[in-house]
């Protein structure tokens, strides 16, 4: 193993309404953080491939978690985003290595995601947050699904550790109506964006 796991935290929201008409269901937004060892802290290290199998296999397991956590039916997830915070003895390219497997591997624990995982990173101290951005999971100009968690770990990241996040959703934004925004059902239309 290249980096070991202190521990976890996951929080969810239920979100019953915002200013307006209660839904018939609420909506729920999560997220999952594992604090973790950097391998790679304190040296300039050229090729950080290494880490792609056991980040991907890190990232199914904590979004197993976090689908068991929203309720158990990967079915009802339809947004998903991913961030991470690099401790300070780190470089923001350590941030990088966790986008593509960490991405991969929630969709493997959802069975499905087909729209690019958005993503977010910095390098900061103990008790940074970070605000994670969720978009639809089957295409990322669904103007319902813009949103974001904010996710902190009060204790990490440490100098040499990281936090990685994985978020979801199960549903839009309460009582979304962005002006102008696309619907999944204008996907392929002439004129929209692919």
């Amino acid at each position: 193993m290249l980096f070991t796991v202190r521990k976890y935290l996951t929080v969810v929201e239920q979100i019953h309404h915002d200013l307006g008409p209660t839904p018939e269901q609420p909506v729920l937004k999560g997220a999952v953080a594992a604090v973790i060892s950097n391998p790679y802290v304190g040296q300039y290290v050229h090729d950080l491939s290494p880490v792609f199998d056991e980040f991907k296999a890190l990232g199914e397991h904590m979004g197993t978690m976090l689908i068991g956590q929203m309720g158990g039916d990967p079915t009802a997830i339809d947004g998903y985003g991913k961030g991470i915070i690099v401790g300070s003895a780190g470089e923001i390219e350590h941030g990088a290595m966790w986008h593509i497997p960490g991405g991969a591997g929630m969709r493997a624990a959802l069975g499905k995601g087909t729209s690019i995982v958005p993503s977010t990173k910095k390098v900061a101290g103990i008790g940074a947050r970070l605000d994670v951005p969720i978009t639809h999971l089957e295409w990322s100009y669904v103007g319902s699904h813009y949103d974001a968690i904010e996710v902190g770990v009060p204790d990490g990241p440490k100098p040499d550790e990281m936090v990685v996040i994985l978020a979801m959703a199960s549903g839009g934004r309460v009582h979304a109506r962005l002006a102008g925004g696309f619907t999944l059902a204008d996907r392929g239309k002439p004129g929209v964006p692919a």
